[in-house]
């Protein structure tokens, strides 16, 4: 393991050593500066799954890195060469048994996307096959197998700290409950998992009735052999990798160590397919009532650390609507839709989908079928790759979201202060709005605070200014200049609370793609005014 250690060390050294030596260069002038972020992020895209996710997370901390860079690692999307069909034949045996071939039936071996953290196979299961015992047994090796996973990596550390979650994950399903339906989110208990089971086997079976075998198309992602490892040893050389660079002059206030902690966290969840499972499952549970939005259902108990089954869904990406030939009043129909869901997202549910990306958002039903007529393929989700066939079925209109590996969920406080800070941006109030932001700021070494308040309040009465002459408000560049003063003043915000505003900034920019006139800030008046329930009613 040290060896393997030092020479992924030594790997990173020389690739990025260089870099940094010449980074005094990039200041010279604006041409060089833009030279030197290409090739940093080239050498991201080259340094394996960590980098390219730290380089992706980093673009949307737009109040820690400077604009450029941020414009710059937004582009960092890879497609990696798949794994052999071995590995993935060596974790479905892992993950259900040597007869997984009872339950998946997969048309070809070739996957349909690969991205750095994982591929994706679209494939068919027999959901009669897992209703039942053999649900309940399947449930039962995946409790086994992760508790030996843990004694693997860590000994008997890891052994204590997976109880811990266990029982910590117990209390969760516990206390969710009461709170959710059936149908909503669990944690996946063996005694729970048979019955569900059942439920959305004949859910699935009644949706395909013309199918002899009833056989669901699923799509099956799997993670790429030796990730955790990988990803485990470049978390060890960034801890300490930030312990030095927060000794250097002009640093700390930045907390490097904090942003690797919570890029830690963030990696945590993308190895492990589970966290992406229970996410889907409550973003289907928050939008029950909505007809207009769907998510893919995890189908349980195909579930594990490596491997995650949901349903395919589908559609077309939401890309191919922004051309002009599109009827305009189903773009404006598109972006009302997207408004309305992320504003629910936000000030309803607090819980939010973070990797809102164009190539996350499928649209299905009434949608433009291409002239010649024939099936398509096409990349749906550009950072970890899923790649879905185009079939467009008719009917009603709806958003599609994949990829819910990355979410955002603000505490109480955090979230108040959210809504107030929103309130005083629809208010024109920018001193308040400064004030606000600086009261919860993770880190704050601004040195002139009046200056501060001052050019926030310019900031906010000049976006509303040029409201009379530019139409609506257009938010994405009002927050984009806020996260420059953020930047330049040494205010750091919350992790949570900066992907949310990035969230909002993508989807209005998305938005406005599709309908220019799209104004998030009059939507956003009622739920900021109301309380969520009088919203609801």
């Amino acid at each position: 393991m040290a060896a393997r250690l030092g020479l992924r060390a030594c790997g990173l050294l020389l690739r990025f050593g260089p870099l940094l030596l010449l980074y005094p260069l990039s200041c010279l002038s604006p041409r060089l500066g833009g030279l030197w972020l290409r090739l940093l992020r080239r050498a991201a895209e080259a340094a394996g799954p960590t980098c390219v996710k730290l380089g992706q997370w980093a673009s949307t901390r737009r109040d820690l890195f400077s604009e450029a860079f941020c414009d710059e690692f937004s582009k960092l999307h890879v497609e990696v060469s798949p794994h052999p069909w071995g590995h993935t034949d060596e974790l479905l045996s892992k993950a259900f048994g040597e007869d997984w071939r009872g339950i998946l039936k997969f048309p070809s071996q070739e996957p349909v996307g690969s991205g750095c953290i994982a591929q994706v196979y679209k494939a068919y299961a027999d959901l009669a096959t897992v209703a039942g015992s053999q649900a309940e047994e399947l449930a039962r090796c995946s409790v086994l197998r992760s508790a030996f996973e843990a004694w693997e990596v860590s000994g008997f550390r890891g052994l204590f700290r997976w109880l811990g979650r266990r029982k910590h994950e117990a209390m969760q399903e516990e206390k969710s409950r009461g709170e959710l339906s059936p149908k909503g989110c669990s944690l996946g208990s063996p005694a729970m998992v048979a019955p569900r089971m059942e439920q959305m086997a004949q859910l699935l079976l009644s949706a395909n009735p013309s199918s002899a075998r009833h056989l669901t198309p699923v799509a099956v992602k799997v993670l790429h052999p030796g990730l955790v490892h990988q990803v485990q040893m470049d978390l060890f050389l960034m801890k300490m990798g930030s312990h030095i660079i927060g000794l250097l002059p002009g640093f700390k206030w930045l907390s490097l160590t904090e942003i690797v902690e919570e890029f830690e966290k963030l990696m945590i969840q993308q190895t492990d397919l589970r966290y992406e499972a229970r996410n889907l499952e409550r973003f289907r549970q928050n939008f029950l009532g909505v007809d207009f939005v769907k998510f893919p259902t995890p189908l349980r108990p195909l579930v594990t650390t490596d491997v995650l089954v949901e349903t395919f869904e589908e559609s077309e990406p939401i890309s191919q609507y922004l051309h002009a030939e599109i009827a305009t009043e189903l773009r404006q129909r598109l972006a009302k839709m997207g408004m309305d869901m992320l504003l629910k997202m936000v000030f309803v549910d607090n819980f939010v989908h973070a990797d809102l990306h164009p190539g996350n958002i499928l649209v299905q039903g009434m949608a433009h079928i291409s002239a010649s007529g024939k099936e398509q393929t096409a990349i749906v989700d550009l950072c970890d790759t899923l790649v879905v066939e185009v079939q467009p079925p008719r009917g009603r209109l709806c958003l599609v979201l994949l990829d819910a590996g990355i979410v955002a969920e603000l505490q109480t406080a955090d979230r108040q202060n959210f809504r107030a800070v929103f309130t005083a941006v629809v208010q024109g109030q920018g001193e308040r709005v400064a004030e606000l932001i600086l009261h919860h700021a993770r880190a704050n070494q601004c040195q002139d605070i009046e200056r501060f308040k001052a050019e926030m309040a310019e900031l906010v009465t000049k976006a509303r200014g040029n409201t009379i002459a530019l139409g609506k408000l257009q938010v994405a560049n009002l927050l984009s200049n806020v996260f420059k003063l953020l930047m330049t003043h040494k205010v750091k915000l919350e992790s949570n609370f900066a992907s949310i505003i990035f969230a909002i900034m993508v989807l209005e920019g998305l938005g406005r793609s599709l309908d220019p006139e799209l104004d998030i800030l009059q939507a956003a008046k009622p739920l900021l005014i109301k309380t969520a329930a009088s919203v609801l009613e």
